[in-house]
């Protein structure tokens, strides 16, 4: 059973939303190579707001996403695209189907 997760949500910057839509659609792609993480959702709130819920077996797999590719890359334009730093939490699951 999956143990480990993140959920992670985004505010994007007026007129940055489709860039924001778009960097997360395209993120699926890295999201497969990570083989410590179990599942990635990329998802939209609302017009502005968007997120990620992923699920690990294991903390190391965890920390591996956090300094991967994709947070790379969205911190890399998180100034351009965000209008705030990405808030990210640490959660551990509880039950899963």
């Amino acid at each position: 059973m999956v143990k480990k997760g993140l959920l992670a949500t985004v505010v994007a910057k007026e007129g940055k939303e489709k860039d924001v839509e778009q960097f997360l659609a395209s993120a699926v792609d890295l999201a497969k190579k990570e083989e410590k993480t179990i599942h990635w959702f990329a998802f939209k709130i609302d017009e502005r707001t968007f997120g990620i819920f992923d699920t690990f077996n294991t903390e190391e797999g965890r920390e591996a996403h956090l300094s991967g590719e994709i947070a790379s890359q969205l911190m890399a334009n998180a100034k351009e695209l965000l209008n705030a730093e990405p808030n990210i939490q640490k959660i551990d699951i509880l039950a899963a189907k």
